[in-house]
């Protein structure tokens, strides 16, 4: 055969509707794309959630070594406490039956309460010798490293299915919510580095504010890891309510509210806490609005509501909005900075709504590490 007068342009040339390589050159794809389009897809997009498992995977493993390292080396731990951890973050809750609603909230409420307390009391185990901050430093690390652990293994456990099935649809809904995980994890693997040396989080803006205005003045602890100070401002009395720093803690609020209404007629709530932001909002921009500013599973909230509404109290609240990264890592200056607007805000909330002579509760919400009174 002589190869020397072969002609491309003929070979491939449009104008010959019979020319039989062109034919398999457009209809093999097509035959290709109608019967193996599906796996074609799962390999693109499986290749990128991989991706992001890994990740996942690589944040889960940082997470618990931190932990561990932490324990074995700043707390001075006397057994080696790898088991245990592992234990730890292994654990799990299983909520009450929602069937009948009446309730729920107090069976939740002692549910998780129940699960703190156990944690807290063998958190100390670990080292006999570790002070209340430490403990409370320990208990986050530990919920940001069983949060990364769950994380990983749902994502993981609906790639493996999705996979193991060759189904297409059922890894669509991974695809999409992937970089909302990833968001999400990202934010909790950089928390750590502020959790463990105690420093202040974007989520602290609410007690911070509170901590700054309790500055000289006596402070007594009303509830469980909760402060309280009581301050007089242009004749009217203010109860200044903050989860005890500087441990990585919340405290209680509500409970704290609700002995405080016990024993005084308060006339007006104030709340000050940190919020998500929406995409194209600036970061530290304060909002005002009314009702409790909250956040959690919605047992704190319910308890406060309670309060108020036998006690026909209004409930304001100051709001500064951040990112999901900017509310657990290390506060940034611009939300820092918002903490004297913040306070002059509430002090023309106070003049705006309240008379002389009237009591007010100010709480400050959110974690309070690095955030002492």
């Amino acid at each position: 055969m002589n190869f020397t007068s072969f002609d491309l342009d003929q070979l491939f040339s449009m104008s010959d509707e019979s020319n039989p390589l062109m034919m398999v050159v457009w209809i093999l794809p097509i035959i290709l794309f109608v019967f193996y389009g599906q796996q074609i897809q799962l390999f693109v997009t499986s290749r990128e959630i991989k991706k992001g498992i890994k990740k996942l995977e690589s944040f889960r493993e940082y997470s618990r070594i931190e932990l561990i390292n932490y324990v074995k080396n700043d707390l001075r731990a006397k057994n080696d406490p790898e088991k245990k951890i592992d234990k730890f973050l292994d654990y799990f809750t299983i909520m009450p039956v929602d069937m009948d609603p009446n309730g729920i909230v107090e069976k939740v409420r002692h549910t998780v309460r129940s699960r703190e307390d156990y944690t807290r009391e063998h958190v100390k185990l670990l080292s006999p010798d570790m002070t209340d901050v430490e403990l409370t430093k320990v208990q986050t690390l530990l919920e940001l490293a069983s949060s990364l652990q769950m994380i990983y293994k749902i994502m993981n456990h609906m790639f493996l299915t999705a996979k193991k099935q060759n189904n297409y649809p059922l890894i669509l809904p991974l695809q999409m919510i992937l970089p909302f995980i990833m968001e999400q994890a990202e934010a909790m693997k950089e928390a750590i580095p502020a959790f463990k040396i105690g420093q202040p989080v974007g989520d602290g803006i609410g007690p911070m504010v509170v901590g700054k205005m309790m500055i000289n003045n006596e402070k007594e602890i009303i509830t469980f890891q909760t402060s309280l100070a009581k301050i007089n401002f242009e004749d009217r009395k203010l109860f200044l309510l903050k989860a005890e720093g500087p441990g990585s803690t919340v405290g209680r609020p509500a409970d704290g509210l609700e002995k405080i209404v016990s024993e005084n007629k308060i006339d007006t709530i104030i709340m000050i806490d940190a919020a998500l932001k929406m995409e194209g909002e600036d970061s530290a921009s304060i909002a005002q609005g009314f009702g409790a500013a909250i956040g959690g599973i919605g047992t704190e909230r319910f308890q406060i509501e309670d309060v108020a509404t036998i006690n026909k109290i209004p409930i304001f609240s100051i709001v500064v909005k951040q990112s999901v990264k900017e509310a657990i890592t290390l506060m940034t200056k611009e939300i820092s900075d918002t903490a004297e607007d913040v306070r002059t805000q509430i002090h023309e909330m106070i003049r705006e709504n309240t008379k002389a002579g009237q009591s007010i509760v100010i709480i400050g919400v959110g974690n309070t590490s690095g955030v002492p009174q």
